[in-house]
C-alpha cells in the first residue's frame, strides 16, 4: 500500500512537513549508523528497468543498488509498513536492482530479517551486502559502548546474520567503522577465515582511515569501501576516490541524497524534531541552510532541462564520476525507489558534465556534516599489530 501523499502529483517537489518529525536516537555511539540512508524522494518520473551493471572489484552490481536501513523505522519516527516494505524491496528486484545494503545495526538487526525475508526466493540472483563493528550483544539485540572488531566476535555476528537474512553467505561484509583497539590485520584474518568457510564472499571497510584500506588489501583485496558521498557531501574525492581507483577498489555511496536535501526536501523553513540527527548537522542550521540551498537551486535547474528530479540528477552526477562508484538510496517509499531507480538513465553528457560542474564549483557548503562526536568514528586508523 502506498503512502496517500504518493497519488497527489502537487507534493512532487515539496514534501516538506513530513520533515518536522524526529528520529529518536538510541546512543550517541549509533549516530554513524542511523544516519546512513537517504529518507523519501519527490515522485519519479521515470518508471523504467534498470539494466545498467557496474562492478566493485570483481563483484557484479546493478549500477544503483537500494538501502533498506530506514525500513524498521523512518527519520520521522514511525514504523513503516512490514508488507509494504517487502514489497519495495521485490519491485526493486523485479526492476533490475541487484545490491541490497543493510547491517546488523540497523534495528538491531530488524533490517537484516526484513531483507531476508524479502529475498528469499531469489538470493542466489542479488548481492547481500552488511556491516559489522558495532559493539551489539548478539543474543539480546542490546546496543553497548563503542566498537567491537574482536575476530571472536565478528565471526559469532555473520553467524546470526546468515540466520537473519536466511543465506548460506554474505555477498559483501562491511566492516562498519574502523576498530582503533584491533589490529587491521587481525579482522582481515579472522575475514579470510570466514571467507575459506564460504560464509563471506568479499569484504570492505565503512569511512576508513587511508593506511588501514592499504594495510588490509595488503592482505587480502578488499572489494569495496563504503562513505557518504554526494553533492553535498565530497569528501571522498580528496583521498578515498583516489586510493580506490590506485587499488581497483569499488566505491559505494551512502546518502548519495544528502539525506533528502538533495531532493528539494529540506528549505529554509524547516526544522527538526529532537532526536532527528539531520537537526544535528549544523550544515542544515538555519543560519547555513538558505547558503547551502543554491546546490538544490542548480539541481532543480539540470532536472528541469533533463526531464528528471533533482534527486535523479544527483544519482546521475554521482554515476559520471567513475564507473565503479554505485549509490545505494534508501526509501520507504515504493514511487521513490522506482525513480531512484531510474536515475541510471539520465546521462549527463560530457560537455553537460562540464558546464554543470563549472555551476557548482560556484557553490560552498558551509556546515558539518556530522556532529563532531559522530565524525570521531570516521578516518580513523587501526592500531599496528605488534
Amino acid at each position: 500500500m502506498h503512502n496517500p501523499e504518493d497519488n497527489n502529483n502537487s507534493h512532487a517537489m515539496n514534501r516538506r512537513s513530513v520533515l518536522k518529525g524526529g528520529l529518536a536516537l538510541v546512543g550517541a555511539a549509533m549516530l554513524p549508523g542511523i544516519s546512513n540512508a537517504s529518507p523519501e524522494q519527490p515522485a519519479p518520473t521515470h518508471d523504467k528497468s534498470l539494466t545498467a551493471r557496474r562492478k566493485l572489484g570483481k563483484l557484479e552490481v546493478s549500477s544503483i543498488g537500494l538501502g533498506v536501513q530506514n525500513m524498521h523505522r523512518t527519520y520521522q519516527t514511525t514504523i513503516p509498513s512490514r508488507p509494504e516494505m517487502i514489497n519495495i524491496i521485490r519491485k526493486a528486484y523485479e526492476t533490475g536492482v541487484t545490491l541490497f545494503d543493510t547491517a546488523e545495526a540497523y534495528g538491531p538487526f530488524e533490517c537484516e530479517r526484513i531483507l531476508g525475508e524479502a529475498t528469499s526466493s531469489f538470493r542466489n540472483k542479488i548481492v547481500i551486502e552488511t556491516k559489522y563493528g558495532w559493539n551489539i550483544d548478539q543474543k539480546t539485540g542490546q546496543r553497548l559502548p563503542g566498537l567491537n572488531s574482536q575476530p571472536n566476535h565478528i565471526k559469532e555476528v555473520v553467524e546470526g546474520m546468515l540466520k537473519r537474512l536466511r543465506t548460506d553467505r554474505i555477498d559483501l561484509l562491511y566492516q562498519h567503522r574502523v576498530d582503533p583497539a584491533i589490529p587491521i590485520e587481525d579482522v582481515v584474518g579472522a575475514i579470510k577465515d570466514l571467507i575459506g568457510e564460504g560464509k563471506v564472499l568479499h569484504y570492505g571497510l565503512s569511512e576508513p582511515g587511508e593506511q588501514t584500506v592499504r594495510r588490509a588489501h595488503a592482505i587480502h583485496p578488499v572489494t569495496a569501501i563504503q562513505n557518504e558521498y554526494s553533492l553535498l557531501w565530497r569528501g571522498p574525492e580528496e583521498t578515498i576516490i583516489p586510493l580506490c581507483e590506485e587499488l581497483e577498489i569499488g566505491f559505494v555511496c551512502w546518502s548519495p541524497l544528502g539525506v533528502g536535501f538533495l531532493t528539494g526536501a529540506i528549505d529554509e523553513s524547516t526544522r527538526f524534531a529532537p532526536g532527528d540527527i539531520r537537526g544535528m548537522e549544523s550544515r542544515f542550521s538555519p543560519e547555513n541552510l538558505p547558503n547551502n540551498l543554491a546546490l538544490v537551486k542548480l539541481l532543480k535547474t539540470w532536472a528541469e532541462k533533463k526531464s528528471a528530479t533533482p534527486g535523479q540528477i544527483s544519482l546521475a552526477w554521482l554515476l559520471a564520476q567513475k564507473p565503479w562508484i554505485v549509490p545505494i538510496p534508501g526509501t520507504t517509499q515504493m514511487p521513490h525507489m522506482l525513480e531512484n531507480a531510474s536515475a541510471a538513465d539520465i546521462k549527463l553528457s560530457a560537455p553537460e558534465l562540464k558546464l554543470f560542474n563549472q555551476e557548482l564549483a560556484g557553490i560552498s557548503i558551509k556546515g558539518m556534516r556530522l556532529p563532531q562526536a559522530v565524525l570521531n568514528f570516521s578516518d580513523v586508523e587501526a592500531p599496528t599489530k605488534n
